[in-house]
């Protein structure tokens, strides 16, 4: 029989969690590097303004390029010089302690509480100007201009888009026994920022992002019996969207943002349905004996993969979005579940369990192809960065929860984790608006 703990944990009450404070910022640590990473060296930006400078932004972009594995960034301690405009770089200094790039930059005060970051990319060896470019800026959205400055410098040396000014969703649990506190927040991808979407003393799961990057769904227990809610990230008005009798579990959202895949047992056995977020509509997708559950759409929004037990074991399936006969996507192993599917629609992350351990996988869908990406005993709920470079998911470190992340070819790792407390059930959001 299925392991329901495992695998139906999005239908039952959270786990009980112990811990401590947690609205921490989540604290990023590097636990893998990879060799060939490009070295860069991002200098101080100058500043021009009353009072000492509102933000270290070149310290962000390093850190930024630092975690996505592609790059190193050179320490402050061996910067050979402080340019903060092109005329003042001298490219053979930079040579010497071997950097490929240089990023210099200088904020400007332009009234009170706004700013300008001006920055320029530089190849070192060439002596040229890759990019160059200026933002405003006001001092709530520096570490987000930030954030942009680092896309634009990852996107112009990789080819690929970056995703660091995007942010991820996640539940946290404090107290103890019958004082638990759970929390939703969104934090920015590097774990600073935490903003609470919502707190209650009951469980609270499966945070999605919808894809514009505005609204969150998650499943809540406020009431002692799970309902699915949608709520909006910046005014956190929500709505209540299923609450039908029994299991209301595993919100996935259409990528055209007008439907919810969900589980529901409305009918008596744990099915996947489809529900308009407008009218309410609601459609059956499955019809099995077996459990099915924890739905995600593929990026052309014509099918759905889900979880199920309906070959004595619980692997990955797809259907079509309006329902039909499901074809199974999953063979090597005994337990694969829980999938999220690459922004590109090519691979599947998912959770695939052998010899009692449960390590995140990833699935090359044309090829057949399964990676073990992880190396833990228990790690869960993968979600890929939108870029598809990166995956977060939930693991444990000693006896206590954190999130990890780990690259799609598993040679870097990071771990994200509170001061105190656990944190879980991990969701990377769209590129939204910019």
């Amino acid at each position: 029989m299925l392991n329901m703990i495992k695998f139906c944990r999005v239908l039952l009450v959270a786990l009980s969690l112990a811990g401590g404070a947690a609205h921490a910022a989540l604290t990023i640590e590097i636990t893998q590097g990879v060799e060939g990473a490009i070295p860069i060296a991002v200098v101080p930006f100058g500043w021009s303004g009353a009072g000492p400078a509102p933000e270290n932004v070149a310290a962000i972009i390093s850190a930024d390029l630092n975690r996505s594995g592609r790059f190193e960034a050179l320490p402050d301690r061996d910067l050979v010089a402080n340019p903060t405009q092109g005329t003042q770089v001298q490219f053979h200094n930079w040579r010497m302690v071997n950097v490929d790039n240089l990023v210099i930059g200088q904020i400007t005060e332009t009234a009170a509480g706004q700013y300008r970051l001006q920055f320029e990319l530089f190849d070192v060896f060439r002596g040229s100007q890759l990019l160059a470019m200026t933002i405003p800026a006001s001092r709530a959205d520096l570490r987000r201009a930030a954030h942009h400055i680092s896309d634009l410098v990852y996107e112009k040396l990789t080819g690929e888009r970056g995703a660091f000014n995007t942010r991820i969703a996640y539940i946290t649990t404090s107290g103890h026994g019958t004082n638990k506190t759970y929390t939703l927040l969104v934090a920015d991808s590097d774990g600073n920022d935490p903003q609470t979407i919502l707190t209650s003393a009951q469980p609270l799961m499966s945070p999605a992002w919808s894809p514009d990057g505005e609204q969150v769904a998650y499943v809540s227990f406020e009431k002692k019996t799970a309902e699915i809610y949608i709520q909006q990230v910046t005014s956190g008005a929500r709505r209540k969207l299923a609450a039908f009798k029994g299991i209301n579990g595993a919100p996935s959202w259409s990528p055209d943002g007008r439907r919810l895949a969900l589980t529901l047992s409305r009918d008596g056995n744990p099915e996947i349905y489809t529900l308009e977020i407008a009218g309410g509509a609601l459609k059956r997708i499955t019809n099995s004996a077996a459990i099915d559950t924890e739905p995600a759409w593929m990026p052309d929004g014509k099918s759905i993969l889900f979880t199920s037990d309906r070959g004595g074991s619980a692997q990955i399936y797809k259907v079509s979005a309006w329902g039909g006969k499901a074809q199974r996507l999953t063979f090597e192993g005994k337990y694969n579940a829980g999938a999220d599917v690459s922004p590109d629609g090519r691979k599947l992350a998912m959770v695939h369990g052998e010899g009692g351990r449960y390590r995140i996988a990833v699935l090359d869908l044309k090829s057949g192809a399964m990676r073990i990406l992880t190396d833990g005993k228990l790690d869960e709920s993968p979600s890929f960065s939108p870029n598809g470079s990166m995956i977060i998911y939930a693991t444990g470190a000693g006896n206590r929860e954190v999130l990890a992340a780990v690259s799609v070819d598993g040679r870097f790792r990071q771990r994200l984790s509170l001061q105190a407390g656990n944190v879980r059930e991990p969701s990377w959001s769209p590129f939204g608006k910019q």
